[in-house]
């Protein structure tokens, strides 16, 4: 395409851009639309899930692209985008959700709880929101995200539990998982983005941002967990049928736990880690007594959705690689944590590593500001989409509103950027 056409398209993509970050504060009013007009319910129903908004818009931009200089075009756009973060959102979610590694997760949550000088659900609800989401620095940020949703559903996040505190605990754990995941250089995808340009290494990573995360972590779970301690019913954990279920065979337990740990190791290879994942569904198959069911239509969803933010936000650059590049540190802490709110955080930091002479500072700035800002918005961290999909049920109309997740995230992300900035 030509610099015309070209910057026409810039300006296009950003409007449907825009228009996809509209309709995910709109979403939870296609679900009421949904109730008024039973005849359409169904076509409402589907604009009301969050998971669907970016695939459907990186679509129209798509569908506006074919019509507009060629299907061949469009196809060479959307065949030149990487989604390999999308393919493994999805295989993560799908096995770190599998029983035997819930079960196991659940047991050692559980043992742990019991030693707390605390009301036993009461440490549960603060290890899931703790706990787990540090864990993120090892087995990845979508697979906490995953494992930290699922645990903490039954307690926290069912509707009888106030709107005020699920939100608040939302928030957190959004913020926490975006954080948590800053112990290592491989962990966190805004981390990844950038580790291998700056070069930037795990004891990097644990001196400059880890001990910051993890004070800022403890600080915002013990906030989210005083919020809802009294609401807390203390058979939650007890009741679900993961728990309830027989306990599953050591060796099973060790074939998933050994799926998890060779798909993060290859995380950055769709091939081999796709190969892992089918092996493992025929495994699944094989041994059905010991298994719960798949969560494969919520990890598609959230793989839909985070492939539609690539196909749109490859067309973002054109902004926000000037706006980045020309703040001054402080500034670019503040105008980081608010642009993460609108874009992906990883994509951030990514336009920030294309920058050439970027300053130690400018690039500390840079990642403090995205990873603080990882849970204001669905769209600020590739895991929240996971723990919206899995945790929306919670809410009424089974919708996450965006404004209720930001007013949630508010707190536990001034305590993040006030950990990161002032430390």
């Amino acid at each position: 395409m030509h610099d015309t056409t070209s910057s026409f398209f810039e300006v296009a993509a950003a409007i449907i851009f825009a228009l996809a970050l509209l309709h995910t504060f709109a979403a939870k009013q296609f679900e009421r639309l949904s109730h008024r007009f039973p005849r359409h319910a169904g076509l409402f129903h589907l604009l009301g899930e969050v998971e669907i908004v970016f695939g459907f818009w990186a679509a129209i931009l798509i569908a506006f692209m074919a019509l507009t200089v060629g299907g061949s075009e469009a196809l060479a756009y959307a065949e030149s985008r990487n989604y390999t973060e999308p393919l493994f959102v999805f295989v993560v979610m799908v096995v770190a959700a599998s029983r035997p590694i819930l079960q196991t997760v659940l047991a050692m949550i559980n043992a742990i709880a019991r030693m707390l000088p605390v009301r036993t659900s009461v440490a549960t609800a603060w290890l899931g929101l703790a706990v787990v989401p540090l864990m993120g620095s090892l087995i990845t940020e979508p697979a906490a995200m995953t494992i930290a949703a699922l645990l903490l559903a039954p307690q926290i996040f069912r509707p009888a539990m106030p709107n005020g505190a699920k939100y608040l605990a939302l928030g957190v754990l959004f913020v926490n998982v975006s954080i948590g995941g800053t112990l290592t250089s491989y962990a966190a995808p805004p981390v990844l983005m950038v580790a291998s340009t700056w070069q930037w290494d795990s004891a990097f990573m644990l001196a400059n941002f880890g001990w910051k995360s993890a004070l800022a972590v403890v600080v915002n779970a013990t906030i989210a967990t005083l919020a809802v301690r009294t609401h807390i019913d203390n058979v939650a954990l007890s009741s679900g049928t993961t728990a309830n279920a027989k306990p599953v065979p050591v060796s099973v337990v060790a074939i998933h736990l050994a799926t998890l740990a060779a798909v993060v190791m290859l995380a950055h290879h769709p091939v081999a880690f796709l190969g892992i994942f089918l092996l493992f569904l025929g495994f699944t198959h094989a041994y059905e007594r010991h298994q719960s069911a798949l969560i494969i239509k919520e990890a598609l969803l959230v793989g839909f959705f985070l492939a539609g933010l690539v196909v749109l936000g490859g067309m973002q650059q054109w902004w926000l690689q000037p706006v980045v590049s020309s703040l001054e540190p402080i500034a670019l802490f503040f105008g980081s944590l608010g642009l993460t709110a609108i874009t992906d955080n990883a994509a951030l930091t990514y336009l920030g590593s294309l920058i050439e002479g970027m300053s130690d500072d400018a690039k500390y700035m840079l990642m403090a500001g995205a990873v603080a800002g990882g849970g204001l918005t669905v769209i600020a961290n590739a895991p929240n989409p996971a723990g919206v999909a899995l945790l929306k049920r919670g809410f009424s109309d089974e919708t996450v509103s965006a404004g209720g997740l930001l007013l949630g995230a508010l707190v536990p992300t001034a305590v993040a950027a006030a950990a990161l900035l002032l430390l």
